[in-house]
């Protein structure tokens, strides 16, 4: 009898470590692997050598990022464009398509930078960047051209009128380190730094 116990209690610790090893593996099958936590990191961008009216392309996230260091001139032209005449969402209040703590017009934490995911939001094509005045149409302020559908933006991601987009271009998570790098994919809200 006490053989027989022995047996048994051997056999079930014995089957337990095996069942442990067997499901250690399986169980770290479900974690991420290392280059997809890379792929949704936070992405640092330095914006020192970002002359006035240039943009840079970053990826976050397997998306394409704009960031334009607006001019004057953008600026100015941007403040001409608060009727609801021309645009679907002047005033950019519609919270989904920036995070809360980017209010007003002008879509960013510092006038002077615009971050933008890249995608038009009618049926994901990529935007042209479209700076110059008339370039596509005769009253056109400069901004964005989506070439798959005709959808324009202006240089704040906001949707002009009587196109397919259906809403502005969306503002990624992001805050600046300091006055010349800004950390996309971060929420300044939920960090303590």
């Amino acid at each position: 009898m006490k053989r027989r116990r022995f047996l048994v209690g051997a056999t079930m610790v014995v089957g337990g470590i095996g069942a442990a090893f067997t499901a250690v593996p399986f169980i770290a099958s479900w974690q991420p692997s290392a280059r997809a936590r890379a792929a949704g990191a936070p992405v640092e961008v330095d914006i020192s050598k970002l002359e006035p009216g240039q943009q840079v392309t970053v990826e976050w996230r397997g998306k394409p990022i704009w960031v334009l260091r607006r001019t004057p001139a953008i600026l100015d032209r941007l403040a001409t464009l608060t009727d609801s005449d021309r645009l679907r969402d002047p005033l950019a209040e519609v919270e989904s398509q920036q995070p809360s703590y980017i209010t007003g017009p002008l879509r960013s934490l510092k006038e002077e930078y615009l971050v933008v995911i890249a995608i038009c939001t009618h049926l994901g094509c990529v935007p042209l960047f479209r700076p110059e005045l008339g370039s596509v149409t005769d009253d056109w302020p400069g901004g964005y051209f989506c070439p798959c559908h005709g959808s324009k933006f202006d240089f704040a991601g906001r949707v002009f009128k009587a196109v397919p987009a259906p809403t502005n271009l969306v503002i990624p998570p992001y805050r600046f380190l300091s006055d010349t790098r800004l950390e996309i994919g971060v929420d300044p809200q939920l960090t303590t730094s």
